[in-house]
């Protein structure tokens, strides 16, 4: 029996390496990188986003992007996994674009890359420095090259729900983009609550418009930064609307790229939009996985492997994380 119209199966896509090292104020070794991928897949994740090709000195934390790649290819723990776990990087830009192509032609490339659009003006210049219009002609042109290559499209379309620098968005304009992504062959589109303004109705009401204009479940991934803590309250209700496939983090780290890295400032993205950047990152993954776990919900994941992990994660960053099944444990059976 389908409980409140649930799927039966949610598949967990977990950004911990990427988006949640990209807030830490220290740079994380790549060799500490390399074990949380290793222990991820592990645990039975299949779709893994592991790093960023923006320029080192804007986000210094992924300076060793094809160095982190060329060694998930190459390690010993991982090569019989490689044929069904599909490792992502963000390529923000054309230059990112381009080295992740070199990568790819060297066989160390990610198998999927994401081009990112924002429905606010401000929001998309703070992130990648470029208009709408001038991003759109880009991303058609990487489109394009990028399949070719082999490599999957992901469209990403942050600001749905709102922009920290000028408030609520059209949620309409949003559902354009997503078709527009498709028109222009993307893979996937992911649909981001970046700032963690959206609220459960908008969720459910945007994504049940989103699923009416393109039903394929599998086209679709949420992700939601829990910013105000609403954001498993959010992932209900955009089950509930029919989404199975969400982002997350260990510890629910992550949220705006640091702008101070081992005591130098950076550029990041820019002056931090939160009073307390520390708690903008995403849902968590130990907790998203728990919950799914005990409402009989298939994640194919070994939970425990997932909150053990999450422990370890704790130690990389050197503080106390937001997962709240990694200190309160899991329901006993």
């Amino acid at each position: 029996m389908k409980i409140l119209g649930l799927p039966g199966k949610i598949t967990i896509h977990d950004t911990t390496v990427r988006e949640g090292f990209q807030r830490e104020e220290r740079l994380i070794p790549t060799d500490a990188k390399l074990w949380v991928v290793q222990q991820l897949v592990k645990a039975g994740f299949k779709r893994l986003e592991v790093t960023n090709f923006a320029s080192p000195s804007r986000l210094p934390q992924f300076a060793d992007a094809e160095n982190l790649l060329r060694l998930i290819r190459t390690h010993r723990s991982l090569t019989l996994h490689l044929d069904d776990v599909e490792f992502s990087a963000v390529t923000i830009n054309q230059t990112a674009v381009d080295r992740a192509l070199a990568a790819h032609r060297e066989g160390v490339g990610p198998d999927r890359i994401l081009l990112v659009i924002s429905v606010s003006d401000a929001y998309q210049m703070a992130n990648t420095g470029m208009g709408i219009d001038a991003y759109w002609k880009m991303a058609e042109n990487c489109i394009q090259e990028v399949k070719s290559s082999g490599m999957k499209v992901c469209g990403v379309i942050n600001g749905i729900w709102g922009c920290p620098k000028t408030g609520r968005t059209d949620m309409q304009k949003a559902v354009a983009f997503a078709r527009r992504w498709l028109q222009m062959g993307a893979d996937e589109i992911e649909h981001a609550d970046h700032d963690g303004s959206a609220t459960p109705d908008r969720i459910y009401a945007y994504f049940s418009t989103v699923l009416d204009a393109m039903p394929d479940p599998e086209k679709h991934v949420a992700h939601f930064h829990s910013t105000r803590g609403w954001g498993m309250a959010n992932v209900m209700a955009a089950m509930q609307a029919g989404i199975t496939h969400f982002e997350s983090t260990l510890g629910g780290i992550g949220g705006q790229p640091a702008n101070f890295v081992d005591g130098i400032p950076v550029a990041g993205t820019g002056e931090y939009y939160h009073k307390d950047p520390g708690l903008s990152g995403l849902v968590s993954t130990e907790d998203l996985a728990v919950m799914l776990d005990e409402m009989n919900i298939e994640t194919g994941l070994d939970v425990d492997a997932v909150i053990s992990t999450g422990g370890t994660v704790e130690r990389i960053v050197g503080r106390r994380l937001r997962s709240e099944c990694l200190h309160s444990g899991r329901i006993a059976k």
